[in-house]
């Protein structure tokens, strides 16, 4: 398997094979701020009725963030306001205590 990035960064290329390429999403974790693997992500969603909420499946509709399996990761995000400069809102404390909720009832799962 051979992994590379491009010249914008977002893609890896694995190699299956001689001429086969496939591209491997990267997104930007809003805690800690490393690129890593869309799988490797979870997805905090804003839907079109402002709700936060997390995206296990990545599928929903609506504005997302990522950000790593880490508690550290949101508990980041939540001191540098990363969901907020994301979502270009202000989000309530209670939302922040209902994700790390939701995170913690995800990680046992």
């Amino acid at each position: 398997m051979n992994l590379r990035g491009t010249s914008k960064g977002r893609f890896e290329t694995e190699r299956h094979g001689i001429g086969m390429a496939k591209k491997i999403p990267l997104r930007q974790c809003v805690g800690c701020g490393e690129m890593k693997s869309k799988k490797e992500m979870m997805r905090v969603l804003k839907s079109e009725d402002s709700s936060i909420c997390l995206d296990f499946t990545g599928k929903k509709n609506g504005r997302g963030a990522y950000l790593c399996k880490s508690m550290t990761c949101l508990k980041q995000a939540r001191k540098n306001k990363g969901l907020e400069r994301s979502f270009k809102m202000s989000i309530p404390e209670q939302v922040y205590d209902a994700l790390e909720k939701e995170f913690a009832d995800g990680e046992t799962e």
